[in-house]
């Protein structure tokens, strides 16, 4: 096929759709209109937020869930700026996010005579938390920026990428020649680290296995590795859903003392795709996680590997390719080394250690789940998320993710939950937000409306910040600032023509659900931490 003459937007499409893009997230302008003008006759959906920030989350969800990148278009200056909080959000869970802005004219850039939306060095700005951050200044470069960014986002640890594009290069027009997509290399351990870890493996008796984010797509054959090696398999807040209810599965966090003292104990702590941060090693920063004798990491960023607990043996390489040498260097019979009663003796151990409200928060969480089995929950930072991180189990791939991690932004529950539809619009999408943060994107229940997502948006009223004023009163400090009004829910709800329940019982919750879900579009369920009967212990 020859060369086709097409203006740099027509061609940005077109690129987009051959690396497999079906959904794009943005609002419209105009330093952005030249990159619509293909996207009509494409095969890609445009999705419109009410603010930037929630087209960076919705694509945040919605890549989560497809396994694919999600991508933006912004308008430059404060669309950019508004998307930055979702791009750190991505950033520090590692998730694959395209932001395509626009930027002034070539030559006006630098020169700070302002234009609109202009900001000293637009650039620079957002390079300092994305993988990637170029400016197209010459048109026909496009084809290649484009492969380099596809590439950065996920052939090593994903993440955010940014390409801005001035406004005067974005009607020019380019030859665009058949369009290359590139294939990732995927890392993989060199067979002297993978004998050594065998070697490793051979000789323990307590091993544990913790799995990250960055371990999900490896799930069946680290089922198959540890149930060789019988060891427990300790799941972070990103890796909930992988092993629904196996005997060896520990869906609990290693910031718990239980889940510690097993690590602690073990004689192999095998580390797969996980950061080991502060927000799912010690998320109660007391300083409490103990160094483990022999870890060995798996990771795909070297960098990665670099920071946090010293190992004895840390190896690059995707999981994928790691598990699957690994195991075919262990023949023989399976370990006979008491995992299943190690697994059940430490969730006995955290489900005694946990208070009465965390209990009672984690059995709504279990209640969600047994009624819509399936279900995805996308959490906000609210106290019902906070216990559902310290324990609980998705039954499912992707059943489990909030913002209460890593970067921890407000507001980022309801556009993920739409994100996480739009990937899969046959499965039920449970919101778990609190009045405070919901109000942080409150409007996307209208883009909900607009796109018919089956998003439950359920609400953990609690009249406030109700976390961060317990903190104050624990730390001394008399509160202050926690306790913003909010509106009524179901009203606003009803505004947007969406079906809404506020629950006097929590026994209502599996009906209020059923009828949810039964509703074509999107619906929303109010429960009061304080007013609602059984809400809390």
């Amino acid at each position: 096929m020859g060369e086709l003459m097409k203006t740099v937007g027509e061609a940005l499409i077109d690129i987009l759709e051959a690396n497999g893009v079906d959904t794009v997230f943005g609002i419209p302008g105009v330093h952005t209109v030249e990159l619509y003008r293909g996207l009509a006759a494409s095969k890609i959906r445009h999705v419109t937020p009410r603010h930037e920030q929630s087209a960076g989350f919705m694509a945040d969800g919605y890549a989560r869930v497809s396994g694919k990148p999600g991508v933006c278009l912004v308008i430059t200056g404060p669309g950019l700026t508004n998307t930055i909080t979702a791009m750190g959000q991505a950033y520090q869970d590692s998730i694959p996010m395209l932001v395509i802005s626009g930027v002034n004219p070539r030559a006006t850039l630098g020169h700070g005579r302002g234009r609109l939306h202009e900001l000293p060095d637009q650039r620079a700005m957002i390079a300092t938390l994305a993988l990637m951050s170029h400016t197209l200044l010459e048109p026909a470069d496009l084809p290649a920026v484009m492969e380099q960014a596809f590439l950065t986002m996920q052939a090593g640890r994903p993440g955010p990428v940014h390409i801005e594009i001035p406004t005067d290069v974005m009607a020019q027009r380019i030859a665009l020649g058949p369009i290359t997509v590139a294939a990732l290399p995927r890392p993989r351990a060199d067979i002297a680290g993978v004998l050594e870890l065998a070697a490793k493996c051979r000789a323990v008796r307590s091993p544990v296995i913790l799995c990250g984010g960055g371990a999900v797509s490896a799930a069946p054959a680290i089922e198959v590795l540890a149930e060789r090696l019988d060891a427990p398999l300790v799941t972070t807040v990103n890796a909930r859903g992988l092993f629904y209810r196996h005997p060896l599965s520990i869906p609990a966090s290693p910031s718990l003392n239980p889940v510690r003292e097993l690590l602690a104990g073990a004689d192999l702590v095998l580390a797969l795709g996980t950061q080991m941060g502060q927000t799912d090693y010690d998320i109660n920063n007391d300083g409490g996680f103990p160094p483990l004798a022999n870890l060995v990491r798996v990771d795909i960023d070297a960098q990665q590997l670099a920071r946090g607990p010293g190992a004895t043996l840390s190896i690059q390489s995707t999981v994928n390719n790691l598990v699957s040498d690994l195991l075919d260097e262990l023949s023989g019979p399976r370990a006979d080394n008491a995992g299943a009663a190690r697994a059940a003796a430490t969730l006995d151990a955290v489900r005694g250690s946990l208070d009465a409200k965390i209990l009672c928060e984690i059995g709504i969480l279990d209640t969600i789940r047994d009624t819509l089995p399936g279900c995805i929950i996308v959490g906000d930072s609210t106290q019902a998320v906070y216990s559902g991180n310290y324990l609980y189990e998705a039954d499912r791939m992707h059943g489990w993710f909030n913002a209460a991690t890593g970067y921890g932004a407000l507001g980022y529950g309801p556009p993920a939950a739409i994100g996480a539809s739009i990937a899969e619009p046959q499965t039920p999408v449970v919101c778990l937000a609190g009045d405070g943060g919901f109000q942080f994107s409150l409007a996307e229940i209208g883009s909900a409306r607009d796109i018919g997502a089956k998003v439950i948006f359920l609400v953990w009223n609690n009249d406030g910040y109700e976390e961060i004023k317990n903190y104050m009163l624990q730390s001394g400090i008399t509160p202050e600032g926690v306790t913003p009004s909010a509106p009524d829910f179901l009203q606003i709800a009803a505004a947007y023509g969406v079906p809404g329940r506020r629950l006097a019982n929590i026994a209502e919750l599996p009906q209020a659900l059923r009828d949810a879900v039964a509703h074509p579009g999107p619906a929303l369920i109010e429960i009061h931490q304080h007013h609602t009967k059984g809400a809390t212990a």
